[in-house]
């Protein structure tokens, strides 16, 4: 397994801090809005808890301007098209279980076939602690309907397969309430982000990190929200390894 976020639960929990001082997943409505939200409202009153950081790391809005422009096309798009959940490493956890194990503030039991029980999470989309796995959802950063739209569906099944359990990237995958995961569903950053301030640069660097990890497009309502979230985050910086 890959180590993949050591650092966005201690780093969200110190701004937590700092503040106080001064199951699946389940994407629903694969059907995508035609509607556009506007993401103004969301401008952020901090710099992002866990965004990476390092010397050759991308401005935000630098990062956004390398997406690739598209139109996107969900024609023939079936959740089924992307086999996830999977135990690629043969160690009784799956993909959803590993991510569980990884990003938890306080280490669940592990028993026979990975069942866990016990432990604490931080769901950095809403900033609120859960203490039963049950409770929490997986989110693929970019939903599969939304990477189906901005270039999977050119992909073949296994790498569609290998992007639904990416475990090779911090980015790609986090585990979050169920209702932030269900209310996002297939959105991109148009129409939805998360509901907590401290979230949003984060996840707008997730979210290019994804689509440039994968190679992925964005429309253009996508990006205009992004570079608008851009300018609300000049000091987010994005850092990305191109999928294998």
């Amino acid at each position: 397994m890959t180590a993949r976020r050591p650092a966005l639960i201690a780093t969200t929990l110190l701004v937590a801090a700092l503040s106080a001082c001064s199951p699946n997943t389940v994407e629903s409505g694969d059907a995508k809005p035609s509607t556009t939200a506007s993401s103004s409202d969301a401008a952020p009153s901090s710099p992002a808890p866990g965004a990476p950081a390092g010397g050759n790391d991308l401005s935000l809005a630098d990062a956004i301007a390398l997406i690739p422009d598209g139109t996107e096309d969900r024609t023939g798009y079936e959740r089924d098209s992307f086999h996830h959940w999977i135990d690629e490493d043969k160690d009784s956890c799956s993909t959803r279980n590993e991510v569980l194990l990884d990003e938890a503030v306080t280490k669940p039991e592990q028993g026979a076939r990975c069942a866990l029980t016990g432990g604490e999470w931080l769901s950095y989309y809403d900033e609120e602690t859960v203490t039963a796995a049950g409770k929490l959802d997986i989110d693929h950063m970019v939903p599969l309907a939304e990477a189906w739209d901005s270039g999977a569906s050119n992909w073949n099944a296994g790498r569609r397969e290998q992007y639904a359990n990416d475990l090779g990237s911090t980015r790609s995958l986090v585990a979050v309430t169920a209702k932030t995961n269900r209310s996002k569903s297939d959105k991109d950053p148009a129409q939805w982000l998360p509901p907590a301030s401290s979230a949003k640069c984060t996840y707008a660097s997730d979210w290019t990190a994804t689509k440039l990890r994968w190679k992925l497009t964005a429309d253009t309502a996508e990006k205009a929200a992004l570079i608008e979230l851009a300018t609300a985050c000049p000091d987010t910086v994005v850092k990305y390894d191109v999928a294998p």
